[in-house]
């Protein structure tokens, strides 16, 4: 299962803000792409976010327009059917819903050759609950992209309970391929960066419900004071308020700890739509979304 050097197609299922930027790096480090989505419009939005990030690195200089129009080509629409069957691996990016997940699962277990990985992009699911969904659980990882995935360096690479060593060197060996650095972390709730960061985050989001300070503020002390390069606020709008609240729900049930549990607060910004950068307001509004 030596995919990493491989010239074989990736697949990757799910075109939002994660699936698009994992299908560019692919792209970006020579291999044909088949990217797909349930839903054709966010296809067309996965496929233009794309292009303008391309577009951005032309503006930085380090890419040019030929450049560009390659890492486009390599990316085809769909990823379905006969387009699996030369697959060396495929990576689902869907919604975190564990049902939805496991259903994708199931059909891309049943459409790719033996050797491929089958990889998740989950946040904080459980990797062993997800690869029970398939035929082939040895084959299943986590691999944990951060956002945004041009530009972040981290994978967390997931071990789960009956996946193969074969299965984790080679995904780790994909990660390198594609300029990224792969940590290999246990199946625990929310793994390393989400069992750290989400709460850090929850937190924040206590001190502004509980009036302990602005939403500014909060975010100016951890700037200056931790020297974080975004605020917990912010990074919240960033990642997706309702992404949060799905995580820190993830490690609430797997703990059963009351320092899990979400805010009042983020529940109610998720259920009003305030969802961050994505919906255009959340904890600070967006004019460019």
């Amino acid at each position: 299962m030596a995919v990493a050097t491989a010239t074989r197609p990736v697949a990757v299922i799910g075109a939002g803000t994660m699936g698009s930027g994992i299908a560019q790096i692919f792209a970006a480090a020579g291999r044909p792409v088949y990217l797909g989505d349930q839903d054709e419009a966010s296809l067309e939005r996965g496929l233009r976010s794309i292009a303008k990030s391309l577009d951005r690195l032309i503006k930085k200089g380090s890419l040019d327009a030929a450049a560009r129009d390659q890492v486009l080509g390599r990316i085809r629409r769909g990823a379905a059917g006969s387009a699996l069957k030369d697959c060396a691996i495929a990576i689902e990016a869907v919604p975190e819903r564990p049902d939805l997940k496991k259903a994708v699962l199931r059909e891309l277990d049943k459409a790719l050759p033996e050797d491929a990985i089958l990889a998740t992009n989950t946040s904080s699911i459980s990797i062993t609950e997800l690869a029970a969904a398939t035929s082939h659980p040895s084959r299943v990882v986590g691999m944990h992209f951060m956002n945004p995935v041009p530009v972040m360096q981290l994978v967390e690479v997931v071990r789960g309970l009956e996946t193969s060593a074969e299965t984790v060197n080679a995904t780790m060996e994909a990660a390198r391929a594609v300029g990224k650095t792969p940590v290999l972390v246990e199946d625990r709730p929310g793994f390393v960066s989400n069992r750290v960061l989400l709460p850090m985050i929850n937190e924040a989001i206590f001190a502004l419900h509980e009036g302990v300070a602005t939403r500014e503020a909060i975010d100016t002390v951890m700037k200056l004071g931790m020297n974080h390069p975004l605020g917990p606020l912010a990074l919240a709008d960033l990642i997706g308020l309702d992404v949060c609240l799905d995580i820190m729900e993830v490690l609430h049930r797997g703990f059963g700890e009351d320092k899990y549990r979400p805010c009042p607060l983020l529940r109610t910004m998720v259920a009003a739509g305030r969802l961050g950068r994505k919906a255009g307001r959340g904890f600070y509004e967006y004019s460019d979304s």
